[in-house]
């Protein structure tokens, strides 16, 4: 029986977990080009990243597949209800530290507000002194899904002098004041934000939900930071209104499609400051989810399987 581990960028799979103690040939793979060829012949797959799509056409491919274990407990990449058609079963892992997220969204807020990467870069050239960032007491913080790390978002900005306001489909004016926040429309919410933090789950509902007509709301040095999941936002429209100046900037640790393309506008926008859907993936985090992917596996080799993720 074999087992792939894919999309091991950092190669820490063997140094997380012993895998040598299961009674099947396992072998370690970063990225992969060609799923189907790589993956032939597998019983079991874990994978640790939304770079590798499971659908009916890979499924097709891989009569032998009968286990998927995913770090975390959801992952835009897999088509459930083709997994389970198929008779495969599909496992998740812990967390881990799910506050790495925060660190990150508020990275990408203060490199942009901070002009941090163009200070650095004109050091390095030689110069000094390269522009002015701006202040955030007294600004407005607008955060698009108030919950774990929405409120933990929030309680930052709040720290920092800034006023909060939210908004979900539904949110409550209770929760907001738990949460140290003013409930607002949604029209409000983009209209009044000078950063708009979005965290809300991925689901059929929150797919394109951050329009064109939304982003045109958002005032010209309004920032938009994303490290929820990429297909929430028209990155089209997100693309056209970056270009033209007309919002401030926008700080992206996801995309539309991972990994971004190399010729992909966003790359070229001096106005971004992108990283590689590394919100939730720190050492650490990586370390502990390749350990419950181990247990995942033992789980179902004695037909115990733990962690399961279904397809409602």
């Amino acid at each position: 029986m074999r087992l792939a581990i894919i999309n091991d960028y950092q190669s820490l799979a063997l140094e997380a977990a012993d895998w040598s103690s299961l009674p099947v040939e396992v072998a370690v793979h970063g990225r992969i080009a060609d799923p189907a060829a790589t993956l032939a012949g597998c019983a079991m797959v874990v994978t640790a990243r939304e770079e590798t799509r499971f659908d009916a056409a890979l499924l097709a491919q891989l009569p032998e597949l009968r286990l998927l274990v995913t770090h975390g407990m959801g992952n835009a990449a897999l088509d459930l209800p083709a997994l389970a058609a198929a008779g495969v079963t599909v496992c998740g892992t812990g967390l881990g530290f799910p506050g790495a997220t925060v660190e990150l969204t508020w990275g990408l807020i203060l490199g942009l507000v901070k002009h941090i990467p163009a200070e650095d870069a004109a050091i390095r050239a030689g110069g000094w002194g390269a522009g002015l960032g701006r202040g955030l007491t007294g600004r407005v913080l607008g955060i698009l899904g108030l919950g774990e790390l929405g409120g933990q978002v929030a309680q930052v900005g709040r720290a920092m002098g800034m006023e909060v306001i939210a908004w979900s489909e539904n949110l409550t004016a209770e929760a907001c004041a738990a949460r140290g926040a003013r409930l607002v429309t949604r029209e409000a919410l983009f209209a009044e934000s000078d950063v708009l933090s979005i965290h809300l789950r991925f689901s059929p509902r929150s797919r394109g939900l951050v329009g064109a007509a939304d982003i045109a709301r958002m005032k010209p040095d309004a920032l938009l930071i994303n490290t929820a999941r990429g297909p929430i936002v028209d990155e089209p429209a997100l693309v056209a209104a970056l270009a033209a100046g007309r919002i401030g900037g926008a700080g992206l640790d996801v995309f539309a499609e991972e990994p971004l393309a190399a010729d992909h506008p966003l790359r070229h926008l001096p106005n971004t400051l992108l990283t590689s859907h590394i919100g939730g993936r720190t050492r650490d985090n990586i370390l502990l989810r390749y350990r419950d992917s181990l247990e995942d596996v033992r789980a179902w080799l004695a037909g115990a399987s733990i962690r399961v993720i279904g397809a409602g």
